[in-house]
């Protein structure tokens, strides 16, 4: 007995082949029942190598059938994966060559004998087959590549997906708590602002009753002047009626004496009554100063809003301190008129202008300059336009250009703490500006002097 070797090289060409095809199928994953049958591809070549030595067949072709055996299996093998491209191609690159296998066992079974001429093309077909299908399963190896690189494209599409998608949560979720930031913040904005605009309300109310206080401080000083006269009057008067009265209990009565005593007595009354009517008029004035403003645009005199408050202003000033003196100058444009204008709302501008001008004066004698004379005046006019100008004028301290770019600006004051609240000039401006559609600008020279014009349209 004799073993054939062809059978041995057949199973182990058998084994390679379905290891390969294995590997390049990826056919664990695959076909995972046809994968375990396939690594038992060895045992029929083996039974048909054991079954040629027990009865020693003298026909020496076990291994073209056990071979064809094979090719039949991966033939199923990859029928069964057509789905995939590369498996249809190789399917198309075997199937010529075991057709030719096929054949060609069968002829030689048979022993049929074929001509010269067909012998010879048999076998240069043998050779084409061979060619077929080593370029098909080249062509294979390139479509697995190409499927490979395009599975890790979408793969690493996916993995991109996945990561913008986790990018796009933690965005959201980024969002969401600033979101939830910046709601706590706009609340936190929106209380503060309710409460800095109840500050400025009552800032502002402090403003007006600090302008008030200004103003009830003046009046009670330029009050105290007709008061004073009509308390001397009267008792002058009082006076010349017991002389009256002694003149008429006497025998021999002085006619002239007594004529020029009542004389006297009519003078003193009607300047009881001047003095009286100048007290009930600053009164007056004090009362609607305090009244709130209607808004309402009215005819207005600005020259005797002008003079009151300039001395209003100055009399508050000296009211809280005696030994200041300052000379006041008015030039008052005598046919200016009636202007239209709210006059509680220009009466704070003047006495805020006022009362800053007898401060920056007394500030500057304090500083002791020699031969310093503090002085406030005020001027009215018509402009060429026809508007109302008026300009409050001293020869104080005077400002820097920063300080007057910042004049107007809200609760700015170069006050000390406690002197102002730096809201005075700002609802100057606004009551000008806004109230009354004029403007309100200032020069000044440090040092020198600081110079407000106020411009109300006729």
């Amino acid at each position: 007995m004799k073993f054939d070797g062809q059978i041995v090289i057949s199973i182990l060409l058998a084994v390679l082949m379905v290891r390969l095809l294995r590997r390049f199928f990826d056919l664990p994953k695959r076909l995972p029942q046809w994968d375990k049958l396939l690594t038992w591809i060895w045992v029929p070549g083996v039974g048909l190598g054991i079954i040629d030595l027990l009865f020693s067949f003298r026909n020496d072709q076990l291994d073209e059938v056990y071979m064809l055996f094979v090719f039949g299996v991966v033939i199923l093998v990859l029928v069964a994966i057509q789905d995939y491209r590369p498996a249809r191609t190789v399917l198309l690159a075997i199937v010529p060559y075991a057709l030719y296998s096929a054949l060609e066992l069968v002829l030689a079974l048979s022993e049929w004998k074929l001509g010269k001429n067909y012998e010879d093309a048999f076998d240069a077909s043998q050779g084409f087959t061979v060619i077929w299908m080593i370029t098909f399963i080249l062509i294979a190896r390139n479509q697995k590549r190409n499927l490979e690189k395009e599975r890790l494209l979408r793969e690493e599409e996916e993995q991109e997906k996945k990561r913008i998608a986790a990018q796009n949560v933690e965005l959201e979720r980024l969002v969401a708590e600033r979101t939830a930031t910046l709601t706590k913040q706009t609340e936190e904005l929106r209380k503060a602002l309710t409460e800095l605009k109840t500050m400025q309300t009552q800032l502002i109310q402090a403003e007006k009753m600090a302008s008030l206080g200004e103003l009830t401080a003046g009046i009670a000083h330029e009050i105290q002047n007709p008061l004073n006269f009509v308390t001397n009057f009267s008792d002058v008067s009082a006076e010349l009626i017991t002389e009256l009265e002694e003149e008429k209990r006497k025998p021999n009565r002085d006619a002239n004496l007594e004529t020029e005593l009542l004389v006297d007595l009519k003078q003193n009354l009607q300047k009881i009554t001047h003095h009286g009517q100048r007290a009930a008029s600053i009164v007056k004035g004090m009362l609607e100063h305090s009244r709130a403003s209607t808004g309402e645009l009215q005819p207005t005199d600005i020259n005797t809003l002008a003079d009151e408050y300039l001395r209003l202003a100055y009399h508050g000033l000296r009211a809280k301190d005696k030994t200041f003196n300052a000379t006041l100058y008015t030039n008052l444009y005598p046919e200016l008129g009636q202007v239209n204008a709210i006059p509680q709302d220009i009466g704070r501008v003047m006495l805020n202008l006022f009362t800053n001008a007898f401060y920056a004066v007394q500030k500057k004698k304090e500083c002791g300059a020699d031969g310093y004379v503090p002085t406030v005046s005020v001027s009215t006019r018509r402009t060429e336009t026809g508007d109302v100008e008026v300009r409050v004028r001293d020869n104080g301290m005077g400002m820097t250009a920063q300080v007057k770019e910042k004049i107007f600006q809200p609760f700015f004051t170069t006050k000390p703490t406690g002197e102002g609240t730096g809201l005075g000039l700002s609802l100057s401006y606004d009551i000008v500006t806004k109230g009354h559609k004029g403007l309100l600008t200032v020069e000044s020279q440090e040092g020198e002097f600081t110079e407000f014009t106020i411009r109300i349209p006729s």
